[in-house]
C-alpha cells in the first residue's frame, strides 16, 4: 500500500515537474538575459574602463577583447530575452563567463576549499549555470526558437 502511495505521488511530482518547465526557462532566460543585456550595455559604454580593467588582468590585446566581451554578453543577453538561436548564444556565453571567472574572479575560484560559497558568490558562476542549462535545454516552448521551429 505504501508503494502504491509513494508510485502516485512520485506520478504527480513527475507531472508538475514537467509542467513547470517551460515556465523555469523562461524565467531563466528572462532573468539572465536582461541581466546579461545590461551588463554588455555597461561595457558597451565604458570600453575604456573595460580595457584599462582587461589590461589589469593580462587579458591580451585588451581593447578588442572589451569590444568582443561587450558585444557578446548585449547580443547574447537580447538573444536569451527572445529566445532566439538560444542555444548557440548560451554556447558562445559559456566561454565568456569561465574566462570571467578565471581572471577577474580568480581570488574566489581558489578559495572554493575554503570558502565554497565565496566562489559560488562569484558574479560569473549563476551566469555560467544558466548559459550552461540554456545550452543544453534550449529554450523552451515560449521563444522564437520553437515558433521558428513549429515544433510543439
Amino acid at each position: 500500500m505504501a508503494s502504491s502511495f509513494l508510485g502516485k505521488l512520485r506520478a504527480l511530482e513527475d507531472r508538475l515537474v514537467a509542467a513547470a518547465a517551460p515556465f523555469l526557462l523562461l524565467l531563466l532566460r528572462l532573468v539572465f538575459g536582461y541581466a546579461l543585456l545590461r551588463t554588455g550595455w555597461g561595457k558597451l559604454n565604458n570600453l575604456d574602463g573595460v580595457t584599462q580593467f582587461f589590461t589589469s588582468l593580462g587579458i591580451p590585446a585588451p581593447g578588442l577583447n572589451a569590444m568582443v566581451v561587450a558585444t557578446l554578453e548585449f547580443a547574447g543577453g537580447i538573444l536569451l530575452l527572445l529566445g532566439l538561436l538560444t542555444r548557440t548564444a548560451a554556447g558562445v556565453l559559456i566561454p565568456v563567463m569561465l574566462v570571467a571567472l578565471l581572471t577577474a574572479h580568480r581570488e574566489e575560484l581558489a578559495k572554493i576549499f575554503e570558502n565554497p560559497g565565496a566562489t559560488v558568490g562569484a558574479a560569473p558562476v549563476p551566469f555560467l549555470v544558466a548559459v550552461i542549462a540554456l545550452a543544453l535545454s534550449g529554450a523552451g516552448p515560449f521563444s522564437l526558437d520553437r515558433l521558428i521551429s513549429g515544433r510543439k
